[in-house]
């Protein structure tokens, strides 16, 4: 096969798998989700699946997400596995692994609009959760925390939005914001794991995502790394705030009502 051959078909391929719309606004949304991802660890899937749910569908944007994130913060994870409190973070996954599972089967099985509107239903609730300031304050045990594993595994295998659960719980405890971004950047590169082989089996991984994949990491990458050179510079609770402002400006727009406002 000539070089030229491989262009135009490498070419075709991805005018087949792309869709006719949205690829601009997916590139900036995923920037932003990237920015909320590098400074706290998490926020990614709350800001990239309403708003990329509705240009392309939730069946498509979670294993995108579970894609883009998985390549973009291997780089976090060596200092992370330094700074988190591994036993925990394991009990945890161990929840993980079978909330997973049940998650992927009813983002595989359910209706898309249906899904569309859970994924928005369950952000608005989970953002309410951690703009309340509400917070875990007792001492962390085994059961709690595989049982939070499960909750957050469930949220990931169906939406990726697995952060919030996990975020409020160890946020309560006496670890610093530093110790709590550390254990939940190791927790979702452990069950992004989980996801990925969920997501295999359950036939989710279709050409598109591949395609949409190549287009928007490196938007998501370059946000990846202002996120992260902000968690340094930024006042924790300045840039908290602009998070959650994102997060429910994204979950309002994402709404099937609304489909109009991103086509």
């Amino acid at each position: 096969m000539t070089l030229d051959a491989l262009i135009a078909g490498v070419s075709a391929w991805f005018d087949a798998a792309l869709p006719d719309h949205g690829i601009y606004a997916l590139m900036a949304f995923a920037f932003i989700a990237g920015l909320a991802r590098g400074f706290s660890g998490f926020g990614a899937a709350l800001i990239l699946i309403p708003l990329g749910g509705a240009i392309v569908g939730p069946k498509l944007i979670s294993p995108i997400l579970l894609v883009i994130d998985g390549i973009a913060t291997l780089g976090m994870i060596p200092p992370a596995w330094r700074g988190a409190n591994r036993p925990e973070v394991f009990v945890m996954a161990a929840g993980a692994a079978l909330g997973v599972p049940a998650g992927t089967a009813m983002l595989a099985l359910l209706d898309p609009m249906l899904l569309r509107w859970s994924i928005t239903i369950i952000a608005i609730a989970l953002l309410a959760l951690l703009a309340s300031g509400w917070r875990y304050h007792g001492a962390p045990s085994a059961p709690l925390s595989s049982g939070i594993g499960l909750i957050a595994g469930l949220f990931s295998g169906a939406a990726q939005l697995g952060g919030p659960p996990v975020v409020a719980y160890w946020l309560g405890g006496k670890s610093d914001f530093t110790r709590v971004r550390a254990n939940v950047v190791l927790y979702f590169s452990i069950s992004s794991v989980f996801s990925a082989i969920s997501y295999y089996i359950g036939g989710l991984f279709v050409p598109a995502v591949f395609a949409l994949t190549a287009v928007i990491l490196p938007s998501y990458a370059v946000g990846l790394y202002g996120g992260s050179k902000l968690f340094g510079l930024a006042e924790e609770r300045t840039f908290r705030i602009a998070c959650y402002i994102l997060i429910a400006a994204a979950a309002i727009i994402g709404m099937p009502l609304l489909d109009g406002v991103l086509r």
